[in-house]
Parts: structure tokens; C-alpha cells; sequence
């Protein structure tokens, strides 16, 4: 089984629909995996969360999703993503405010424990270190975890008796999934954050129980220009074309 593992989309149109076309051209995508924040800072979350629906999908709630439909305030986030949440919360049509609203904070598939942040705080912690790693491995019942937040490609490996080793995920990495547990991170859809302005993503290969780090050239100028056509943050704008 073929499994196109996502996160932080961000209202990305664009981004979106090339990592999922990046991912079919290897071969039929038999399952979507996303780690929250379909929505937040981009133009089309409505259409994110349409194209979304349309795989057989595992999704839990990132902080924007929440904040997006009602369940979270704003007040922790910096005025540009408040600006764009409510924005967003403006925008979304009853059908997808439902959608956001009924998401689970943890999920399991499998080997897989999927979480947005960490286990230790799931909508928000941002899992960068080894202290936050080990305090998520001793909350994580399954060999796996997926986690997004941060929107950089990470991968980290549990090694006791010592402190778990975090290091980013390079385009083209192969993590072998063998009797190590692991927490790994695809990165971001729609916002990366590394420098590397392109979209991120993973496959998983179910059968050969490898999982592989991609980026994926978009259109970044388009998603700019429906984002000043929506009169978004200018910050958040600029930003994509960096990879920040």
C-alpha cells in the first residue's frame, strides 16, 4: 500500500495538488495521512479541504484547523496568523467548518500514532528537541509516530539508553522502517520552513516498509497572488517564496 503522508497544507492550493500529483505518478496513492493544518495563512482552505475528502483519509486537528472552526482562540498567535484565521473562519463554508470541528487531536493506523504537534501537547508543542522527543516516546504506544507543526523534515530515532537523535529529512532520504522507533516529520505542504521554499511531503510503502521524504516544485507565484488578491498578511506572503 502506497500511503501519501501530509501536513501543514495551509490553505496551499497549489502546493497541494502537486504533491498529490507528484505522489500518483509513482503509482496509485491507496490512502492520504494529513497531521493537521489543512487550513491557515493561504486562500483556499474550502478547496484544500474538498480535495482532501476526495482520499481515503486519516486526519487529525492542527492548531489553525481549530482555531479556523471555533475550538481554539487566537490569542497565542502572532497578528499575522490571527489575521489569516479569521480570515479563514470568514471563508469556510458550514459543510467545512463541520469537517474541522469533528477532527480527533491523536489517531493510530496501523504502527502509526499521528498527532500534529506532540503527544505531549498536541495542538501546539513543536517536537525540535530531544527532551520533547523523549517525553513523546514515552507517551507513544505504536513502533511510529507522525507529527507535523514544525514544518521542517525531521526524523528522529529513539536510541535508550541514551537521548533521542532529531536530524532533518533530506529530499530523496529513505527511512527504513525496522524494530527502531521512530518519530517522523514530512514537513510542511504549504509553508516550508528550512529555506527550501518547495513543497514537502512523504511516501510510505507499506509492503516494503520504507518511508520516503519528497519536494515538489509549485506554482508559488499563484498562491501569492490569490493571497493579495484576498488581502492576506503581507509577511505571509512574502515568506513562501523563501521558505521561512
Amino acid at each position: 500500500m502506497r500511503v501519501a503522508i501530509v501536513s501543514d497544507i495551509h490553505s496551499n492550493l497549489a502546493a497541494f495538488e502537486a504533491v498529490l500529483g507528484h505522489a500518483r505518478a509513482g503509482g496509485r496513492v491507496d490512502a492520504l495521512w494529513c497531521l493537521g493544518d489543512i487550513v491557515g495563512y493561504g486562500p483556499f482552505p474550502n478547496e484544500c479541504i474538498a480535495l482532501l475528502r476526495t482520499y481515503d483519509c486519516r486526519v487529525v486537528a492542527g492548531n489553525h484547523d481549530l482555531a479556523a472552526c471555533g475550538r481554539m482562540g487566537t490569542e497565542e498567535f502572532n497578528g499575522a496568523a490571527a489575521q489569516a484565521a479569521e480570515w479563514t473562519l470568514a471563508q469556510l463554508t458550514p459543510q467545512a467548518r463541520s469537517y474541522l470541528s469533528e477532527l480527533p487531536l491523536t489517531a493510530c493506523e496501523s504502527d502509526f500514532t499521528f498527532v500534529h504537534g506532540s503527544l505531549r501537547w498536541p495542538e501546539w508543542e513543536y517536537l525540535l528537541s530531544s527532551e520533547q522527543a523523549q517525553a513523546h516516546f514515552e507517551l507513544q504506544e505504536t513502533p511510529y509516530g507522525l507529527v507535523g507543526h514544525s514544518h521542517l523534515p525531521l526524523v528522529c530515532h529513539e536510541q535508550p539508553p541514551g537521548p533521542p537523535a532529531l536530524r532533518p529529512a533530506a529530499d530523496g532520504e529513505r527511512v527504513a522502517l525496522g524494530d527502531e522507533r521512530l518519530i517522523l516529520n514530512p514537513g510542511g505542504v504549504g509553508q516550508p520552513r528550512d529555506g527550501d521554499p518547495r513543497a514537502a511531503y512523504a511516501l510510505l510503502d507499506s509492503d516494503a516498509r520504507v518511508v520516503t521524504y519528497h519536494r515538489v516544485e509549485y506554482d508559488i507565484a499563484a498562491t501569492q497572488q490569490a493571497m493579495e488578491a484576498a488581502r492576506l498578511p503581507r509577511w505571509l506572503i512574502d515568506r513562501l517564496s523563501e521558505g521561512r
